[in-house]
């Protein structure tokens, strides 16, 4: 019995819809594949999270759908008293490959973006301690905004730029990404060991100190210089 292949596929439920981000200053979007996120990578967070700074960097990774564009308000998570802000800058993966060259690893990323990585801390740190993976307090909906992705065009990934993020206009965290343990091409070079990476993929790359809580109705905003803005509100 030979197969039709001109049928069209039958699905058993309605497909999930496909999550895109706009690219800034055009009408072009970005289409999300998955999100890696670097855990660790700057010293002064490994302090006030109590870490040991002898840890190399590491990663996990974030559903594709928990992407929330700049500008949305986002419910207050459940399962969690303790939800708390981290800002990012964020590389987005315009061309594939593995084991990627530090001095080739921005001939891979189309854009930069600013991203938070909200986290539930009290379900983090339960997890921690008893030693069971993040996905819980980490791996949840609506939790990874993110600005518009500007091109990179070509040159070379940022050492240096100044990062910072303000709760209600009081600011709360601020540093440089030259604090980045991993920097931006060695991080594409550590990742492409582990994974193939694949354009659509997004890479946040790590918060600096002063992470902390946010409640219903606050306002959040996070910046990296040169790159862009991201806002959220807390509803």
């Amino acid at each position: 019995m030979s197969h039709n292949t001109s049928t069209l596929e039958r699905l058993a439920v309605p497909p999930p819809p496909s999550i895109r981000v706009p690219v800034a200053g055009s009408d072009v979007m970005f289409p999300v594949r998955r999100i890696y996120c670097v855990g660790r990578n700057y010293a002064a967070h490994i302090r006030e999270m109590n870490g040991n700074e002898r840890d190399p960097p590491f990663f996990f990774q974030k559903p594709t759908d928990a992407i929330v564009l700049s500008g949305t308000t986002i419910p207050y998570p459940f399962a969690t008293g303790d939800l708390q802000y981290e800002i990012e800058l964020v590389l987005a993966v315009g061309s594939g490959g593995t084991n990627i060259r530090i001095d080739d690893a921005h001939r891979h990323v189309f854009g930069l973006a600013v991203g938070i990585d909200l986290t539930r801390r009290d379900l983090q740190t339960k997890a921690r301690d008893s030693g069971r993976p993040w996905e819980s307090g980490k791996s949840f909906d609506r939790s990874a905004p993110i600005s518009p992705i500007h091109p990179l065009s070509g040159t070379v990934l940022p050492h240096s730029a100044a990062i910072s993020l303000a709760v209600n206009g009081q600011l709360k965290q601020q540093g440089n990404i030259a604090e980045m343990i991993w920097k931006c091409d060695e991080i594409v070079n550590q990742l492409s060991t582990l994974y193939r990476l694949e354009p659509g993929d997004l890479i946040y790359t790590g918060t600096p100190a002063g992470v902390g809580a946010i409640v219903a109705g606050d306002t959040v905003e996070g910046r990296v210089e040169g790159v862009d803005t991201v806002t959220i509100k807390i509803a």
